[in-house]
């Protein structure tokens, strides 16, 4: 039996002929990552188990981003812990205030992750990588402390589930909405421990943008891992960033998959997932009048430049409804230069939104928009469990940049094609 791209990935790794579903293999490692919430937490276990080294200075990345610029006295204790040991241990990809970004934006913006890779990432949505052809996943702390030391982590290699796309997106529409689709056909525990690989004539029609933000939210249906095939896309994406030269890995002809969806992306419209299960999915047009507080652009799934511009189409030359809060957050500090070079920063600013330096903030309820007792949010976060931003009666509604840019104009839950 054959290999799945991730199974072939896996096995190179493991310096193994191949891998099987289910197997458990010891794996080198090409990306080790945290942040300033889960370092603290690994750098406290790399010390308890007496490390006095880690594997390779140049591979080990922490991005201090979920409450940088520092919200409290706790988070500044925990990003000065970071620091003190990006300084000891040398640590050549630590980025901090000023030229930090949303660590999964940021990774592959620089060209630190890339085609071929196996990666670990002290973060659930360390899933984003796979939109570039490589394996990538979120482990805990303390195998993140285990892999900056030894540059090895374990893994059980997973079985995999194959979508099929076709066609193309119609106006309006995105990878949010594909990914949205999907979690709202399979569940939020559809691809448990299995990793979701994409393929068909229709990969082709998607931007790099899109695919990062599908494979990002491949952990809200459990998954393992997402991944994408290497194509043409992901070479002109990948040629002249990536820092490394990179592999491409392919599922051959007789790769076994527990299921297999075909889906066609001409067919699908803005979606939106309502609280308080990313797997609550309603097509725009049957939202009726929800009205809003809050919206929130931006976040690892949608703050990279495209999600300003589908934000900016809509919000230029418009003001956001009366009472309403709306927070645009770039993805990086790149993000947020060219959103300055453009134009988009003050055609937000005088549309009425606030636009914050790269932050994780308000997505998991940190700081930049907490939410009060029986608020509202449209959000392009990824998330939206009970609690998830602020208090427990507050809602969360998860949608693309284009719905939550059309929804800050109007005040309710609004379709984007209205005003396309």
């Amino acid at each position: 039996m054959g290999m799945t791209m991730t199974q072939k990935i896996l096995a190179a790794h493991a310096g193994l002929p191949s891998v099987k579903a289910g197997q458990l293999i010891n794996a080198d490692l090409d990306i080790v990552l945290g942040n300033d919430i889960t370092t603290p937490v690994a750098i406290n276990e790399f010390e308890k188990a007496g490390f006095d080294s880690v594997y390779d200075k140049s591979r080990v990345n922490i991005v201090l981003d979920h409450f940088v610029p520092n919200k409290d006295i706790k988070a500044a204790e925990q990003s000065k812990q970071c620091r003190q040991f990006a300084c000891k241990y040398q640590i050549e990809n630590f980025y901090d205030v000023g030229e930090m970004g949303i660590e999964h934006a940021l990774l592959p913006e620089k060209g630190i992750v890339t085609a071929g890779d196996c990666i670990i990432g002290a973060d659930s949505h360390t899933c984003t990588y796979g939109a570039v052809g490589a394996f990538s996943t979120g482990v805990g702390s303390t195998d993140m402390a285990a892999g900056m030391a030894t540059g090895k982590c374990w893994f059980k290699v997973p079985a995999a589930m194959k979508f099929v796309l076709t066609g193309s997106l119609p106006k309006g529409v995105s990878g949010k909405d594909v990914i949205l689709h999907i979690i709202g056909m399979i569940g939020v525990d559809g691809a448990l421990y299995k990793s979701m690989e994409f393929t068909g004539p229709g990969v082709a029609a998607l931007s790099m943008d899109d695919r990062l933000t599908i494979c990002n939210m491949a952990i809200e249906a459990g998954a393992k891992n997402g991944i994408f095939p290497v194509d043409d896309v992901t070479r002109a994406y990948l040629d002249g960033r990536s820092q490394r030269e990179y592999k491409v890995y392919e599922a051959d002809e007789d790769a076994e998959y527990t299921d297999v969806y075909e889906i066609d992306l001409s067919c699908l419209v803005p979606t939106v997932s309502y609280p308080h299960l990313p797997e609550n999915t309603h097509p725009v047009t049957d939202a009726g009048d929800i009205a809003i507080d809050q919206v929130v652009i931006g976040s690892c799934t949608n703050g990279r430049m495209s999600d300003m511009e589908a934000a900016y189409e809509i919000l230029k030359g418009k003001h956001v409804k009366k009472g309403l809060r709306v927070i645009i957050i770039p993805g990086t500090m790149a993000v947020y230069k060219e959103c300055l070079k453009r134009g988009y920063t003050e055609a937000f600013i005088d549309a009425g939104c606030v636009v914050s330096t790269p932050t994780c903030g308000p997505c998991l309820g940190g700081y930049m928009g907490i939410l009060a007792a029986g608020e509202r949010c449209v959000s392009t976060t990824n998330r939206n469990f009970v609690g998830r931003m602020g208090h427990v009666t507050s809602e969360v509604y998860l949608a693309s940049p284009a719905v939550a840019a059309a929804s800050a104009l109007t005040g309710y839950i609004s379709d984007p094609r209205e005003v396309l």
